[in-house]
């Protein structure tokens, strides 16, 4: 077996989880899925079991410990301390050298679309991404899974695998089901919300359940940089009357995206202007970290603009 001394350090941390599962409600995997090996505290158990000897690598432990968006809402949740993404970066070098080169939820790019133009070279922050061997390689262990590569590809040649509903087609589908279910009579609205930022508690449960027929559905985008204009006119023909975007304050965003989707809205807003229709339909709200009540403060201010417009449709039907 290759040497675990990366993951030996690590066993005094690992002791500290004492299983509490706090670390849930906060990832969003675990949130998609139901299964508690896509947890934090599965995954750490899985590597427990690494160094004791009872789990052997495999790629489908790899695969579980390579598939995280690293927002470390975990790591701030853990009332143990236990500092979980220094966990998951070693035991991710470990896995590696062991020679199991798995995808996770890093980026990939498809090689026979991409057009070698280093779009997405200049903008990761995280140098994730480079030009080598006449390609474009992915350094798997720097790459944070931000998704920001996804819109900055003219040729559409990167996706991340597994996306966990905060893919563009998955969130195309979620907000689909929102504004066509007939229970939903009340549906007006959609919020993406930056992981890294803040959005409500209880997500273990379904909390748009919380209200049996809400206004709106918060779908969770991972960087809000992300949020294509293509996904907001998406929702916007879905029978939405607005698009709130949540997403960190610009000086706090570690990946860039909160410039980059302030500059896509301000140019879609500018376009639906020209052909009659609200800007002030779209909205991007700087929400901080660990305030929940600015991001509730957010939504319930935007929900009050666009119910005293009304619905899109009439709007354009004037």
């Amino acid at each position: 077996m290759t040497n675990l001394e990366k993951l030996e350090k690590w066993k005094g941390a690992l002791n500290k989880c004492i299983r509490c599962g706090y670390c849930y409600e906060h990832c969003q995997i675990y949130k998609s899925t139901r299964w508690d090996s896509d947890s934090p505290r599965g995954k750490l158990i899985l590597l427990y079991g690494l160094l004791s000897g009872q789990v052997q690598p495999t790629p489908y432990v790899a695969g579980k410990i390579f598939e995280c968006f690293q927002c470390n809402r975990c790591q701030k949740a853990c009332s143990s301390g236990v500092p979980i993404q220094d966990v998951y970066n070693d035991a991710r070098a470990f896995l590696q050298e062991a020679g199991y080169d798995v995808p996770g939820t890093t980026s990939q790019t498809d090689h026979d679309m991409c057009a070698l133009c280093l779009a997405c070279v200049r903008m990761c922050k995280h140098e994730a991404r480079v030009y080598a061997n006449n390609r474009i390689e992915i350094d798997r262990l720097k790459c944070q899974s931000c998704g920001n590569c996804l819109d900055v590809c003219p040729a559409k040649g990167i996706s991340i695998k597994q996306g966990y509903g905060t893919n563009p087609q998955e969130l195309k589908r979620d907000v689909d089901e929102f504004f066509s279910n007939p229970a939903n009579t009340n549906a007006k609205a959609i919020v993406f919300s930056c992981g890294w930022s803040n959005y409500p508690g209880l997500q273990t449960a379904r909390y748009d359940k919380l209200d049996e027929n809400p206004e709106y559905k918060v779908l969770v985008t991972v960087c809000a940089g992300r949020v294509m204009a293509e996904t907001v006119l998406d929702a916007l023909n879905a029978g939405a009357w607005g698009v709130l975007i949540c997403c960190c304050p610009e000086d706090d965003c570690e990946h860039g995206g909160s410039a980059r989707v302030k500059a896509r809205m301000a140019t879609l807003t500018k376009s639906l202007k020209n052909i009659g229709i609200d800007p002030n339909r779209i909205k991007v709200a700087e929400v901080p970290p660990k305030e929940a009540a600015k991001f509730t403060a957010a939504a319930k201010s935007f929900m009050e603009e666009i119910k005293a417009m009304g619905p899109l449709m009439a709007e354009r039907a004037r």
